[in-house]
């Protein structure tokens, strides 16, 4: 778990929020739950007060972008507590952040999420349907003689090294853009050099790209260059 954190998020409905059963404070009581006795602490907390139909959720927004800033997982009461749409869980799981249940403490990582899709969508067969041909494709051909996986000699084309270089170009930006804000913040708040900003990150604890916790002038001076590209660029 990255720095011991977790961002909570709760969502509760404008009415009959006492007698629903999970309201705010039941919620906080079930995320301690749920951490109890771990070496953790909660980073940000944000409560959103609206109907789980809608999907324009902006404290969840700032939830998973807290997240990723700091590295951490968003942690929740109960699964029904995010949504009942399938397509906005994938969405959310697509966001690049680590999102545990305190009802579904075995959803956590690779497999947790797996779980999780599967549990909420019964779309996930199709999936299972498209691997079991693949692999009976892969055997069909195996015993017609086609030699399957292994090196054959093949190098990386100029499109596969462009694209690779695309790839992390774009987590570069991502990261930068979680970024933002903070450095943002900061620059209104008048600490406005690369060491003092570096300083002030390194103070509030938000890890560098590689997950270091202490940030250097040349670290933010990168930051800033990619957010600079950015803004310079076509269409923003």
């Amino acid at each position: 778990m990255a720095n011991g954190g977790f961002v909570a998020y709760y969502r509760v409905s404008t009415a009959k929020q006492g007698a629903s059963g999970l309201g705010l404070q039941a919620q906080r009581e079930a995320v301690q739950h749920y951490l109890n006795g771990g070496r953790w602490r909660i980073v940000a907390e944000h409560v959103e007060v609206e109907s789980g139909r809608r999907s324009d959720r902006p404290e969840l927004e700032k939830a998973l972008a807290a997240a990723r800033l700091h590295k951490v997982p968003l942690i929740v009461a109960k699964l029904d507590r995010l949504t009942r749409s399938v397509a906005f869980l994938s969405r959310l799981l697509e966001a690049g952040v680590d999102v545990r249940f305190c009802d579904l403490p075995q959803v956590e990582g690779p497999q947790g999420r797996f779980l999780l899709n599967s549990m909420v969508a019964v779309a996930e067969l199709e999936a299972g349907l498209i691997s079991q041909r693949t692999k009976a494709a892969l055997a069909a051909a195996k015993a017609r003689g086609t030699v399957l996986g292994g090196d054959r000699g093949q190098r990386p084309t100029r499109a596969m090294r462009k694209a690779a270089k695309a790839a992390v170009a774009e987590r570069v930006a991502g990261r930068a853009a979680d970024l933002a804000p903070v450095i943002e913040e900061l620059r209104t708040a008048g600490v406005v050099t690369l060491g003092g900003i570096a300083r002030a990150l390194t103070e509030r604890e938000v890890p560098t790209a590689r997950g270091a916790t202490t940030w250097t002038a040349v670290q933010v001076q990168r930051v800033l260059s990619v957010l600079d590209r950015e803004r310079a660029a076509p269409g923003h």
